[in-house]
């Protein structure tokens, strides 16, 4: 006669196994992907559009930012000190492809500034071919000097509100890394006028 064990006991001796397997398959390679890809928003526009939605954001402010990117910013010290605050987010996949890792937002803890915003890109990339035929009206601003692999050559356009600037790192010289606004330009020239 064939001696059956209890279903309960057979179900506790299970169950933490099972416990143990599943907190694993959420530790490995794959489960940090997935947490990671559900840490990343997915509005529906291509980096072109956000860049254009983006300036008609200026004066920068958190809450436009996170409203409009559907992103959480989140204050940080690197690099702080008392005069500016300092905000980062968790990547953001567009339509098009492009993940735009961190958006970089610095505002003026005090008194008027229009604020600085900086967005690191990667996914798809975008070559300086692309950019001119948003922004044809571009000029060099910067260029590496030999020391990294991460200095960069930075396209800039001067716009109404400011200089919007496309930077390519010496690592990948053909793909764009980083897209900065910088409306505080435009601020300076006014006063000039």
């Amino acid at each position: 006669m064939t001696n059956l064990s209890h279903p309960r006991s057979s179900l506790r001796r299970i169950l933490p196994i099972l416990a143990v397997a599943v907190w694993l398959a959420g530790c490995g390679p794959a489960g940090r992907q997935n947490a990671q890809d559900s840490h990343m928003t997915q509005p529906k526009m291509t980096v072109w559009q956000a860049i254009d939605a983006l300036t008609q954001q200026i004066p920068f402010s958190k809450t436009k930012i996170e409203n409009l990117l559907s992103i959480r910013l989140i204050e940080t010290d690197e690099g702080g000190n008392d005069v500016f605050q300092f905000f980062k987010s968790n990547p953001i996949k567009l339509s098009d492809g492009v993940v735009i890792e961190n958006v970089d937002l610095r505002i003026k803890r005090t008194g008027p500034h229009s604020g600085f915003l900086v967005l690191s890109v990667g996914g798809s990339c975008i070559g300086i071919d692309a950019v001119r035929t948003h922004y044809s009206d571009l000029r060099i601003t910067d260029t590496p000097r030999g020391h990294s692999l991460d200095e960069v050559t930075s396209h800039s356009a001067s716009l109404p509100w400011g200089e919007l600037s496309f930077s390519f790192k010496e690592r990948n010289p053909n793909c764009l890394s980083s897209v900065a606004f910088d409306p505080k330009k435009a601020d300076a020239s006014n006063g000039a006028r």
